[in-house]
C-alpha cells in the first residue's frame, strides 16, 4: 500500500511538472498592422468585411510550414496584435486587386506592413445622396485590367460594413463588358418600394460597388455613405 501512495504521488508530482511547463510558454510578444493602399493613388484600398481579401503568412522555423490567416477590415487595415516576434513570409491573397508577391518581413515590437496594389477598379467621383423618394448614386468607373467588368451595384445596410455580400437592399447592372472611364453611371433604389428594409426616420449606409470578372477577384468599392431617410 505504502509503495501505490509513493507511485501516486510522483505521478502527480510528474503531472503537475508538465502542466506547468505548458503554462509557461511565452504569449504573442509583437503586433502587425498596415493598410492596403492604390499604388497609384495612395488611397486606402476599399474591401468586404464578408467573403473580402485576406492575407496569408507562415512563420519561419517551423517544419510543418503551416498558412495562418488575417482579415482586412472594411477600410482596407489590418492588424494582429497576437503574433510571435520572428520572421515571416506574408502574401495578399483572394483580394480585389491584381495579385501581389510575397514579402519576407521581420515582425519585431509593432510593425507596420503596407501592401501597395493595384485596384482590379477605382470607383472615381463618387456621389451619394437622397434625392426625394430615391437615393440616388452616381459615378465613373475606370479600369485598370483588361477583363470585362462583371455588373455595378449600390448596396444600403444599416451597418458600415455596407458592401455586396452584406447588404438588406440593393441596385445593381450586370455590365459584362468594357466600361467608359468618362462616362457618368447612375444607380437608384427607391424607398417606398424598400420600406420593408428602409425606414423613413432612419439611418443607412449606402456604398458604391463594382466587380471585374478575373478568377477569385473580390468587389472594388467607394467609401460608404450614411444618409439619413
Amino acid at each position: 500500500m505504502k509503495t501505490i501512495k509513493i507511485y501516486t504521488w510522483a505521478l502527480g508530482l510528474m503531472f503537475s511538472a508538465a502542466a506547468c511547463k505548458i503554462d509557461n510558454y511565452p504569449a504573442p510578444d509583437a503586433q502587425l498592422y498596415g493598410t492596403f493602399l492604390d499604388i497609384e493613388t495612395n488611397e486606402p484600398v476599399e474591401q468586404d468585411i464578408i467573403r473580402g481579401s485576406t492575407i496569408e503568412f507562415i512563420e519561419h522555423g517551423y517544419a510543418s510550414q503551416t498558412k495562418q490567416v488575417m482579415i482586412v477590415k472594411n477600410d482596407g487595415t489590418y492588424r494582429n496584435n497576437l503574433i510571435f516576434a520572428n520572421q515571416y513570409t506574408i502574401t495578399p491573397v483572394r483580394g480585389n486587386f491584381v495579385p501581389a508577391e510575397p514579402q519576407d518581413v521581420t515582425v519585431a515590437g509593432e510593425t507596420k506592413l503596407d501592401f501597395k496594389v493595384q485596384p482590379y477598379i477605382r470607383v472615381k467621383d463618387a456621389k451619394i445622396e437622397k434625392s426625394g423618394s430615391k437615393v440616388v448614386a452616381t459615378f465613373k468607373i475606370q479600369q485598370t485590367v483588361i477583363n470585362n467588368v462583371r455588373k455595378i451595384g449600390l448596396y444600403a445596410h444599416p451597418e458600415p460594413s455596407v458592401g455586396e455580400p452584406m447588404r438588406t437592399v440593393l441596385s445593381e447592372t450586370e455590365i459584362n463588358g468594357a466600361m467608359d472611364p468618362n462616362k457618368i453611371y447612375k444607380l437608384e433604389i427607391d424607398i417606398p418600394s424598400n420600406s420593408n428594409n428602409l425606414k423613413t426616420g432612419s439611418s443607412y449606409f449606402f456604398r458604391i460597388g463594382a466587380i471585374i470578372d478575373a478568377p477569385e477577384s473580390k468587389f472594388n468599392y467607394a467609401k460608404a455613405v450614411r444618409i439619413a431617410l
